[in-house]
């Protein structure tokens, strides 16, 4: 969708949700924010109405799916939504443990992949209804092969990655454009707690220039930079046993910090 006028945008309150509502920010949009932190995300919504675009907030968390479902329907009555930007997330590793525990792996499925199916499964009947709408789930590059460093994260993205990608050509009959981000490192308060060095770090300003082009033109894959992207998808076609020794050896990402 090339100007989308309606845009709701989960996970607003930092990070890459926030550089994408700056960068869809301008007269003539109304912005539907989501986030958890209150204090944070009327800052982000100040910016934004600077700008001149109309903006409603809500805080919600993605994991409540009535919350989410009622959120996105009574928003849509009055503000049919153009495009939906299912950006919510959170990382976490294995750095430090003796590999994931079980609730930091439910943790970050219950968020990256319940989440996204709240955010995006409730627009769905609305967007069929109109023949029209675009829905944009973010992955990530370490969606497109496990990595040891990071495997629940790893997964939830490869899980969202797929679900995108059928849904592209499930939802294309009834005017519904569905595309899958799958950045690289973003510098956010997400990636501010990794020590180890991340190759190609891009500002979120920038990830979000690169996203806003790429859903302008209905891409089916957003995946950046392509410096990384292109060679990690080339060894995700290699014998397992030929990449497990190289991925093993890659820094191992921090543990979610307990809240």
């Amino acid at each position: 969708m090339i100007r989308p006028a309606v845009i709701v945008i989960t996970g607003a309150s930092s990070g890459l949700g926030t550089a994408l509502a700056a960068a869809y920010a301008r007269p003539g949009v109304t912005l539907g924010l989501q986030g958890r932190d209150a204090q944070r995300l009327a800052t982000v919504a100040s910016a934004c109405i600077a700008k001149g675009a109309v903006v409603k907030t809500a805080i919600m968390d993605v994991r409540n799916k009535d919350g989410m479902r009622k959120l996105i329907q009574d928003f849509d009555k009055t503000h049919p939504i153009d495009l939906l930007i299912a950006n919510a997330g959170i990382s976490a590793g294995t750095l430090g443990t003796m590999g994931e525990s079980e609730q930091q792996v439910r943790d970050i499925f219950a968020v990256n992949v319940d989440g996204v199916f709240n955010s995006v499964l409730p627009a769905i009947p609305l967007m069929q209804l109109r023949k029209r709408g675009q829905i944009a789930i973010i992955s990530s590059l370490a969606g497109i092969r496990g990595l040891p460093s990071c495997p629940a994260y790893s997964a939830s993205k490869n899980a969202v990655r797929a679900m995108g990608e059928g849904l592209r050509g499930t939802l294309k009959d009834n005017g519904i454009e569905v595309t899958v981000v799958c950045p690289g490192y973003i510098k956010t308060p997400m990636t501010d707690v990794n020590n180890f060095p991340m190759p190609l770090l891009m500002s979120a300003e920038k990830a979000a220039e690169v996203i806003v082009k790429g859903l302008a033109k209905n891409r089916s894959r957003v995946a950046f930079p392509l410096a990384l992207y292109l060679p990690l998808l080339l060894i995700s076609y290699l014998p397992l046993w030929i990449t497990d020794p190289f991925f093993a050896a890659l820094p191992r990402k921090t543990a979610m910090e307990k809240k």
